[in-house]
């Protein structure tokens, strides 16, 4: 068990890590954010921000003597240097966790390998691989194994000349073709495990999206229970089959009332936003708690909530209606301190809290229509 004031050590800098830094200075720990942006919202209220490359050997050679663990806020971060710093501290999640998660085609083998439900796909290194006309994954969508988030790195193609055409526009990066699905709707659930094995989850979130980016989070889950038990039964599996110890976010469709698992984020999640504002203990104090092996907080919801995303697009030529929004007063406000607002670049969110899903849900589409998104 790490206590506080140990220094703990988070590689990014996004708004990931910044709700990280808060719950860990929250909680009495010091922060050392390694990530290359100097205007990186964890690095600017970290106790330390090294402004440098995930591969830096100086600036990792700097983390492993000041910090007693590390965690990671995405997937992408190189899995050598959680390889490096594990030499030196307590590295949660793993690096071969990590691994797995970054890369489409390691995902989606460990979840076939598994025996966990997935959608028909195939793996695309060459485009001779892809299928002929007729084949069942057409419809699809053709991802790149790599660096794809958000919407990134994916096309809709639906025969084999647009998947060729696709294919050659990633710069024939090795790819994922998955079936497109019917899809009734989208849920996640986010759970947290320890390195003794106990696990904790969050209520399942029923998830919309809009241009490849989470809209709007909606939590309980308007499902049935049966759906609801499923995806936490299969969210632990995925877990347990990894013998992974943090903060783990598992996204399912729903298709045809067939419950199958999308993918997996080793680290908290942005339809586990709701949980700062909802919950007992929140995404990123439990990503604490895993890493410095505390016992996990309870994460039992104590209001109703309906999580909204505020991307850049809402800035156009001056600043949002914030003045609208905070007229809802069970309405929370995050604003993630990025210093330019960009078109799709995830700015904030708000959680809309109360004792009714239904009002709650329409609450926030409300504010959401005020603030202009959409």
């Amino acid at each position: 068990m790490i206590l506080p004031p140990a220094m703990l050590g988070m590689l990014g800098g996004g708004q990931l890590g910044r709700f990280f830094v808060i719950a860990a200075h929250e909680m009495g720990y010091k922060v050392t954010v390694l990530d290359p942006d100097k205007n990186s919202p964890a690095g600017k209220i970290a106790d330390v921000h090294l402004c440098a490359d995930f591969n830096d050997q100086d600036a990792l050679a700097q983390m492993a003597a000041t910090c007693v663990a590390a965690t990671t806020e995405f997937e992408n971060v190189p899995a050598a240097a959680l390889e490096y710093l594990a030499q030196h501290c307590t590295v949660r999640p793993s690096a071969h966790a990590v691994a797995i998660a970054q890369n489409r085609v390691l995902e989606k083998g460990f979840l076939h390998d598994s025996g966990l439900p997935v959608a028909p796909f195939a793996v695309i290194n060459q485009a001779a691989d892809l299928p002929k006309d007729g084949s069942d994954l057409y419809p699809g969508i053709l991802k790149v194994a790599r660096f794809g988030y958000d919407g990134k790195g994916q096309a809709r193609v639906a025969c084999h000349a647009e998947a060729e055409a696709a294919f050659a526009g990633f710069g024939t990066e090795t790819c994922v073709l998955e079936s497109m699905l019917t899809l009734d709707y989208e849920i996640s659930v986010i759970l947290a495990r320890d390195a003794q094995g106990n696990m904790t989850s969050f209520p399942t979130a029923e998830n919309s999206h809009l241009n490849g980016i989470l809209d709007i989070s909606i939590v309980p889950a308007r499902i049935p229970q049966e759906v609801h038990d499923k995806s936490h039964q299969l969210a632990m599996q995925v877990a347990e089959k990894l013998d992974y110890v943090g903060v783990l976010a598992v996204e399912f469709f729903v298709s045809d009332g067939n419950l199958l698992v999308n993918e997996m984020a080793p680290r908290p999640h942005n339809s586990g936003h709701y949980t700062i504002d909802a919950c007992i203990t929140s995404q990123f104090e439990q990503q604490v708690r895993a890493l410095v092996g505390l016992p996990l907080g309870d994460p039992r919801m104590h209001s109703y909530a309906a999580m909204v995303n505020i991307l850049g697009d809402v800035w156009k030529d001056q600043e949002p209606a914030w003045d609208k929004v905070l007229e809802h007063t069970q309405l929370k406000l995050h604003l993630y301190g990025k210093h330019e607002p960009r078109p799709g670049r995830k700015m904030g969110h708000f959680t809309l809290l109360g004792r009714d899903v239904e009002t709650v849900a329409a609450q926030a589409l409300l504010a959401r229509s005020e603030l202009g998104i959409g």
